[in-house]
């Protein structure tokens, strides 16, 4: 199965081989950031940059899932594709590349197949690092670029709700110089405590035993948390990352200079400019909702999507 997720700041392929039950074995990963929602919060478009960027990889993507014998292919899009007045054209692009186009999901599936890839693994990966599993029912908190996905479910998701706060679009909104001044920070806390307002409202939140985080910014700040000389999804995957060392983390970013961020080990250089409002998000909502540690997932919304594409 060949499995792309096209979001507001990157774009990924999962190849893998999927049984009919038990863990999936992957094949190939790649992530490419291409920056799709490069200004759609402001103009409501996809710039023909930002689409010729996604074209560019997603023919290397067809190629690669192609070569390695994939079966079946579903790319899903979402926040920036949700938002763009020019959505047709970008669907136009992929049809061309792929021989079909990409599914635009809505936020709730997002947030179920977020959910799916999350929690499959997440037994084995505990086992792995020698502690015991976490405990469902898991709220699963995936931090895009665009929009944050939470979903709360044990053995079947339970309540799903997607809000339009995201790494990238918060930057573009309020953190505009480097670093950010105080009032800037301030003013994109306060747009991710209006957007835990409208999640509340319909997931319950209080039910969680877990929080579990998934997708790039989490995943990062789980490796500078964890003191990595270089990134390592193996360490990462699975660990549990307490409060406070997410908030030092959020931190350092928000005061750091781009040249410093850059320089981190672990730093993919597609996340230099929109990790800071991504710490941001992730040290606010763990606050909100009274949380001491999340557990990271490397898996995410493309294991799901490669997981329904198999499986139904």
């Amino acid at each position: 199965m060949a499995a792309i997720d096209c979001g507001t700041n990157s774009i990924r392929l999962l190849v893998a081989d999927v049984p009919a039950d038990g863990a999936h074995t992957d094949l190939h990963r790649r992530m490419e950031v291409v920056r799709l929602g490069q200004g759609v919060d402001a103009s409501g478009r996809l710039a023909p940059e930002a689409i010729e960027r996604t074209r560019k990889v997603l023919v290397e993507y067809a190629a690669e899932a192609r070569d390695l014998g994939a079966t079946a292919v579903r790319m899903v899009a979402t926040s920036a594709t949700r938002d763009a007045t020019n959505r047709a054209e970008f669907e136009g692009m992929v049809a061309a590349v792929l021989g079909h186009g990409p599914d635009v999901v809505p936020g709730t599936e997002e947030a179920e197949l977020s959910f799916v890839g999350a929690t499959a693994s997440l037994d084995s990966a505990a086992a792995a690092h020698g502690t015991a599993a976490p405990a469902a029912p898991f709220l699963v908190v995936d931090i895009g670029g665009g929009s944050t996905e939470f979903v709360l479910g044990d053995a079947w998701v339970r309540a799903a709700r997607s809000v339009d706060i995201g790494c990238v679009r918060l930057t573009e909104r309020h953190l505009h110089d480097d670093p950010p001044t105080a009032e800037q920070v301030r003013r994109a806390e306060d747009d991710v405590r209006a957007a835990l307002v409208e999640v509340t409202a319909e997931v319950p939140v209080g039910e969680a035993a877990s929080l579990v985080g998934v997708a790039g910014t989490v995943t990062t700040v789980a490796a500078i948390a964890l003191g990595l000389p270089a990134y390592d999804a193996d360490a990462i995957h699975g660990s549990r990352i307490p409060a406070d060392q997410v908030r030092a983390v959020a931190a350092d970013l928000l005061a750091a200079t781009r040249e410093r961020r850059a320089a981190m080990p672990v730093m993919h250089p597609g996340r230099v400019d929109v990790i800071g409002a991504g710490a941001l998000i992730l040290r606010v909502l763990m606050d909100e909702f009274g949380r001491d540690e999340v557990v990271v997932s490397e898996h995410d919304i493309l294991d799901g999507i490669a997981l329904r594409l198999a499986r139904g």
